[in-house]
């Protein structure tokens, strides 16, 4: 009986090469494992799940997949591989997917729908010769869109970059002039930006078809999102990089980078991109293209539109919804679109515990008492002010001591240098909600300095080294940034464990911007998921919208008082949009002050204020939704999607081998079986009787009852073995009793004790007759301990 690893030796691969695949420039990719696997949360531990795998990958050439091939057994149908290879092909964004048991061979073309039998796998010429009507590039365009990437061992491309990259170059050799690739927060925008451009300037592509390098232009609206990518992921160009400023113009390089503010016009001068001809540039990446270029009302669109003849390649985390309307209209579709459930769902990117933390005021509204007077002596008038209003028109002082103290004491219970990112509303607050922590963590600041840190744009180059220290994995502090607008986009902060929002965030790009700083993977620093305290609400509000591609792992409501103590933890299942005041260079535009130079703000520092609440909300383990149940209330759902009566999983747990698989099915589900026992509070209980319980109402039972109920009823059931054998029998099932089925299991249960005390494995075997016999007693013993 042929197995799945004979179809692939004997059959599948003699074929392949047979056809060609495994002559360069063509390859064969085998048991190619393309997904890291989600992170679940299992017992209140981090794990990974199943990794997807594709049996073999077909590449017309090392950077362009075509074609995926799913194996099975030789006495299983081809048709069991057919949906497996079309839901891999989907994701790996091929046309061609294959099904094959070594003997039949089923060929699906997702572009006709259509799924045909043939004996033999097609050559690669074959399967290019279809795929090029397809895409409609030919001759010269032909090479170039095969030409390879950068090579990079250490980092090589994800199947969704490699995807983009592919979409974006079919695309420009195809003549489309204004393309958009919609990709979340996390995903390596850059590293695409950067693939795509080496492999167009390696091939000499240009918008004329002359024998000459591209002139680029990598467009931003942010310093950081420019510097970085030129001075670290752009690297390998080397000198032909150049980043355009009011002195440093240059018309010889071919890989150039600035913000629009470098090079747009204002009322004190004319706009610099004049300095260059409508034609110079062959091809230009507008990163975060959603944040204001796109916009026909923008000063910066005239910049697009001087360069109208260049191909422009827009890149975005934002999906279409109103805000982004414009965007979508001037790039049109997006080419490739990579979510953050999807990132989330691969194992590339963190899931997140969102905490929703809830204040007196922000419960139910702070009004001023009658003829009360601010800081600065002014009257505040006599109205109900809500959390859109906090920090906005008045600073309430103990409020934000409140949210300082909540979570300094959340720190000292998870982890004090857990690096965590503070967003305030503006800068003024970003330095009031600074001082109150290092009020309130000055024992850590004696140490060190740097702990509590503001990072806005008024610290200029002192805020970014402190930013690129807290970047740095190596470097324990600093600790707490506290920012407004600046950190929102575009910086990669793998360190960053909590994201705490003291603000509210009306835009739902700005807010996955924003939780885009947390969900950055970075296992070798153990940051495998991350915190969302949400102090406003506007998470909760954020992910209810159905429009949110990616709901949180968990939600935690806790209740605190004016001291910032925990008054109680809930773990279970806004107002209007306020405008971003993001002036698009990463400052925070605020309205003027008052005349007599008063700051524009009503500051309030006396009361007092508590935290009345505290919720916690989870990603379930499929990634759909928020789950604010408890463990128990859900698991019997899960075990009824995996077995349709008690009948049919008692037969499957009653196996050791299929036990096994049982409870790795539940970790997929985060279901563990020790903390499932725990929160139920029958940690005696057989798990197998617990899971029944939940899942069909069945009485619950603990081993000891279970082992005694055997014993009772079965009392000849290994009458035929000598008395040491049944000694051991009954050793296996004090064991069970005491510890639970895993010590049913062979070998294992031979290697503890009190059962090594009868010898070693083999001697034990002996004592049953063989290793067979032994293993017989034990199935049937297993069997009957759970044959009711």
């Amino acid at each position: 009986m042929n197995t799945e690893a004979d179809t692939c030796r004997k059959y599948i691969v003699p074929k392949l090469q047979s056809a060609g695949w495994d002559d360069a420039p063509c390859a064969i990719q085998e048991q190619r494992t393309f997904t890291d696997g989600r992170v679940l949360f299992v017992g209140g531990v981090a794990r990974r799940g199943t990794r997807k795998r594709a049996d073999y990958i077909l590449r017309y050439r090392p950077d362009y997949p075509i074609a995926v091939i799913e194996a099975k057994a030789g006495y299983r149908s081809a048709q069991d591989g057919v949906q497996q290879a079309k839901d891999y092909a989907e994701v790996l964004g091929v046309r061609f997917a294959y099904a094959s048991n070594g003997q039949d061979i089923i060929e699906i073309d997702l572009a006709l729908g259509t799924e045909v039998t043939r004996s033999d796998f097609p050559k690669p010429s074959e399967l290019w010769s279809r795929l090029e009507t397809q895409l409609e590039i030919s001759g010269e365009s032909t090479a170039k869109l095969m030409s390879p990437g950068f090579p990079d061992p250490e980092r090589p491309p994800r199947y969704y970059q490699e995807i983009a990259v592919n979409r974006a170059m079919e695309a420009i050799l195809g003549g489309q002039r204004r393309a958009l690739l919609n990709l979340c927060t996390g995903a390596g925008k850059t590293a695409i930006a950067f693939q795509l451009c080496w492999r167009l300037w390696s091939a000499g592509w240009n918008k004329r078809g002359d024998h000459r390098k591209p002139k680029v232009l990598f467009l931003a609206d942010r310093n950081i999102l420019v510097d970085d990518p030129k001075d670290k992921t752009f690297a390998p160009f080397g000198d032909a990089r150049w980043k355009l400023g009011a002195n440093a113009i240059s018309h010889g390089r071919d890989i150039y980078f600035s913000t629009y503010q470098a090079i747009a016009r204002d009322e004190n001068r004319p706009g610099l991109y004049k300095e260059f001809a409508p034609d110079f540039f062959d091809l230009i990446i507008i990163d975060e293209c959603h944040r204001g270029s796109a916009r026909s009302d923008s000063t910066w669109r005239e910049i697009l539109e001087w360069f109208e003849p260049a191909y422009q390649l827009g890149m975005t985390a934002t999906p279409l919804r109103e805000e982004s309307r414009d965007t979508y209209a001037y790039f049109h579709k997006p080419l490739y679109t990579y979510s953050l459930a999807q990132g989330i769902e691969d194992g590339f990117l963190a899931p997140y515990r969102v905490h929703r933390i809830v204040t007196d005021l922000d419960a139910v509204g702070w009004r001023p008492s009658a003829g009360e007077l601010d800081r600065y002596g002014r009257e505040i008038p006599d109205e109900e002010y809500q959390t859109k209003d906090f920090e906005r028109i008045v600073a309430l002082r103990s409020r934000t001591e409140a949210i300082a103290r909540h979570l300094t004491d959340f720190l000292k219970n998870t982890g004090r240098f857990a690096k965590t990112i503070v967003f305030c509303v503006d800068q003024d607050h970003a330095s009031e909600m600074r001082q109150a922590l290092i009020n309130l963590n000055s024992d850590m600041v004696a140490k060190y300095p740097d702990y509590v840190t503001r990072v806005t744009s008024d610290e200029g180059d002192i805020g970014k080294g402190k930013l690129s220290t807290f970047q740095d994995v190596e470097s324990e502090t600093p600790v707490i940034l506290t920012t407004s607008q600046l950190l929102t986009t575009g910086v990669d902060a793998p360190t960053c464990k909590n994201v705490a929002l003291a603000r509210v965030v009306g835009s739902m790009a700005e807010f996955k911007q924003i939780i885009g700083r947390g969900t950055r993977l970075r296992e070798d620093y153990g940051k495998l998921w991350f915190n969302i305290l949400d102090y406003t609400g506007t998470a909760t509000e954020k992910f209810a919208d159905p429009a949110f591609d990616g709901e949180p792992a968990d939600e935690i409501t806790t209740e605190i008082d004016a001291e910032g103590e925990v008054v109680s933890t809930d773990e279970r299942e806004p107002e209007s949009p306020v405008d971003s005041l993001d002036g698009g260079d990463g400052t925070t535009t605020l309205p003027p002050d008052e005349p007599e130079a008063l700051p524009r703000k009503l500051y309030v520092d006396g009361g007092e204020v508590e935290v009345v609440a505290h919720l916690v909300y989870d990603l379930d383990s499929d990634g759909k939704r928020l789950t604010c149940r408890k463990l128990t209330d859900w698991t019997g759902e899960k075990v009824r999607t995996l077995f349709p009566t008690p009948a049919a999983f008692r037969a499957e747990w009653a196996i050791p081998d299929k036990r096994g698989a049982i409870i790795d099915a539940l970790a997929e589900r985060g279901i563990d079986l020790v903390a499932l026992q725990v929160d139920a509070g029958r940690p005696d209980d057989d798990p197998f009787d617990l899971l029944c319980h939940l899942a069909w109402n069945a009485p619950l039972t603990t081993r000891t009852e279970r082992a005694q109920r055997l014993r009772a009823k079965e009392p000849d059931l290994f009458q035929r073995y000598g008395e040491e054998a049944r000694r051991v029998i009954d050793a296996l099932l004090e064991k069970y009793a005491a510890t639970g089925p895993d010590q049913l299991s062979l070998p294992q249960a031979l290697k503890v004790q009190p059962i090594s005390d009868f010898g070693n494995p083999s001697e034990i075997a002996r004592l049953f007759g063989g290793p067979q016999a032994m293993r017989e007693a034990v199935a049937e013993l297993t069997e009957a301990l759970y044959a009711a």
